[in-house]
Parts: C-alpha cells; structure tokens; sequence
C-alpha cells in the first residue's frame, strides 16, 4: 500500500489525529503562554513589560475563544461534545478539560479583562452613540461606580484574580501534555516530562507571539516601539527558552540512555521521516537560531543599535513560533507514524480542502487574529499615558 512500509495492521494505516489535533495545543500554548507574560506586570510588578499587558490579555482570549474549534470540526457529532458537562465523568480527561476551559475562560481571564478595563467601558458607555453604546452599556453589566474606592477594589481583585490565572493557564495546557504522556501504549509520548515540555514551551510560544503582535502593532499604528519593553520580554523568553530545551534535551537523553525496544524505531522515524520537521525546523531553525540570536541580544544589547535589536527580536519570535508548531507537529503526528510492533511505518497526507486539512487550518490560524482585531478596537490596550513619538526611520 502506498505510504506504508514494512508491516502494519490495518488500524494502524490511518492517522485519526490530524492537523487540527496538532493546532489545539499550539492555539491553547499560545492562551497560557500570552497569560503568564501578562502576569509578570500585574503579579511580579515587572514595570518594564506593562506596554503589553492589556495586549497580553485580549490575546490570550482571542486565542481561547478559537482553541475548542479544531477539536469540535474534528468530532463526528460535535453537537454532542456539551453532553460532558451534563454527564460528567472524573476519569475522563477531556471532560475535566471541559470544566477548566470554562473556569479559565469565565472566571479568570474574561473577569480580569472586565475589571481592568471597567473604568473605560463605564466612560465608553457614556460617550458613545449607536450601537457601540448598547454594547459598551451591556459591558459595564450595570455596574457605573467608577469611584477612586470602587477602583481600588477592582484592582485588588484584579491581582487576586491574576494570581489564580497563572495555575489555571499552567493547568489548561498542561493537561494537553498529560493527556499524551498517559498514552502507555505510545512510546513517543509515554513520558512523565510530556506535561512539563508542554508547559514551558506554551510560554515560549505565548511571550514570543505577543511580543512579535505588540513590534507589528505598534509600527502599524506609526508609533516607536518601547526598545526598553521588548528588551525585557526577550530576556525572559531567553530564560524560559532555555529551560524548555534543557526539559526537551533531558528527555531525549534519557530516551537514549534507556534504549528501550522501541529507541530503535523512533531513531529511525527522527532521521527520516521526521528529519526535517524535527531536526530541520523544530530543533535548529525553531530552538537552536533562535536561541543563538537571543544570546547574542543579552550579552551585546548595550553596543547593538536599537533596530538591529529589534529586528533579531521579531526573527527569533517567528523561529520560536514556528519551532514550537514544529514540537507540536512531531508529538502529535510523529506519534501515529510507526505501528505499535516497531515493524512498519506510515506517512501522514495532509489534503487542502477536507474537512481536517490544510485550509480548515489555516482558517483556525488567523481567525484570533480576526478576534483580536475587533477586541482591540473594541477595548483599545494602549494605556492613556503611554507616550511615544512618531516613528521617523525607525
């Protein structure tokens, strides 16, 4: 048969987890990850990274509002997918992600976003005409107290809610990494470290790609880019960087060290058919470059000009973004490619316009984009006092 070699049972031909299995946990990294660079302003009072604290957060909802679609065009009968809540089951673990999904979606992110922006949405409501008002008027939820007090309060709740958050967006994606590490049966993904890998490299992702969305905003709004900003997120994307590939390394070398029955056929998948989604993009394109540019910026930011620095600053966010996509692609679909007796292998055909393919795909990309767009002009995330002068070559 065409794309098999050696032997295989016939179940084991078809890869049932396509490219949107590979989008859910990429979309839901970028969720946590956007969140936790979000949490450094309001919890850490990292004063250098509040440019894009608001960004960070109608991000990571624009994100979240998308992440369930790949899972729900994937099901046969997604009309039934709500019968989890009502018929819950504590062993399941996609019914539990059900319930962390609408405790990080509700009670978390989309409260936290109502209490910082209240004051402007109570103002918004007044000074609007039209239907913006109606909608700025149903967002204050009858709440026009815009006192110094009242203010107060939401702040402080705020920063209870935001310190909440950040296990619960370490809770929502890590479970993805549970979910693959508790597969026994797959020796690709059977490993205690799978939720941990998830975790860091979500927060790699998350800080890369509202870092690269705040460089492109604010050159399209014709506005100088905070050097000091985007200096300090790239040290942190630099440090938890380097933490997701030591996790990535420590796994492999134990894989290697353990030469368990399987090594061999994994070995073998990793300089073949996964060489150069593994080794080309994910490992020296999307880790290793990156990784390397990034060094480069932290022991020679005083004598690299400002937009040298900040060019290296997007083409590491891109390599990261597309590095982390990588790792997603290798775990999700590197794990159906050889049958479960080592003995064969297949290959995975992505068509373009099926119901899981490449279209389908791209759609689920750009579609928090679209979100995001109209979030930020619903709530503009640029603070009242931000204060920056009109790009002139920069």
């Amino acid at each position: 048969m065409t794309g098999v070699e050696g032997y295989m049972y016939p179940n084991e031909i078809t890869l049932y987890w396509s490219v949107l299995i590979v989008l859910y946990p990429y979309i839901t990294g970028l969720v946590a990850g956007a969140f936790i660079l979000a949490s450094l302003e309001r919890v850490f009072n990292v004063e250098a990274v509040k440019p894009t604290y608001r960004l960070a957060l109608l991000t990571a909802l624009s994100f979240l509002i998308v992440a369930p679609l790949p899972l729900q065009l994937h099901l046969g009968h997604p009309e039934r997918s709500p019968e989890m809540y009502f018929t819950p089951h504590a062993t399941s673990a996609m019914a539990m992600f059900g319930y962390v999904y609408l405790w990080y979606l509700m009670a978390v992110l989309v409260l936290e976003i109502w209490l910082d922006y209240r004051k402007e949405i109570v103002l918004l409501s007044q000074s609007s005409k039209g239907l913006l008002r109606i909608v700025y008027k149903i967002m204050t939820l009858g709440s026009s107290n815009i006192s110094e007090k009242s203010l107060a309060i939401d702040n402080k709740v705020g920063w209870i809610v935001t310190l909440i958050g950040i296990p619960s967006a370490f809770m929502l994606h890590g479970y993805v990494g549970f979910i693959f590490g508790s597969i026994k049966a797959n020796p690709w993904w059977s490993s205690p470290l799978m939720p941990v890998v998830f975790i860091f490299s979500a927060m790699v992702s998350g800080i890369a790609g509202v870092m690269l969305i705040y460089m492109v905003t604010t050159k399209a709004r014709g506005l100088k880019v905070d050097i000091r900003c985007v200096d300090a997120i790239s040290m942190y994307l630099f440090y938890i960087f380097i933490i997701d590939f030591g996790l990535e390394m420590l796994d492999l070398i134990h894989r290697i060290y353990l030469a368990e029955d399987s090594f061999r056929s994994l070995d073998f998948m990793v300089h073949t058919k996964l060489f150069f989604s593994q080794i080309v993009l994910q490992l020296s394109l999307g880790t290793a470059l990156p990784l390397i540019l990034l060094f480069i910026t932290q022991v020679a930011k005083s004598s690299l000009a400002e937009n040298t620095r900040k060019a290296m600053y997007t083409t590491s966010a891109i390599l990261a973004l597309i590095g982390i996509f990588a790792m997603r692609w290798n775990v999700v679909i590197g794990g159906q490619l050889f049958s479960k007796s080592f003995l064969g292998y297949t290959t995975y055909k992505m068509e373009l316009v099926t119901r899981e393919g490449l279209l389908p795909a791209i759609i689920f990309i750009l579609m928090p984009l679209g979100i995001l767009t109209v979030l930020v002009k619903l709530l503009p995330p640029w603070h009242e006092n931000e204060i920056h002068q009109v790009a002139a070559g920069d």
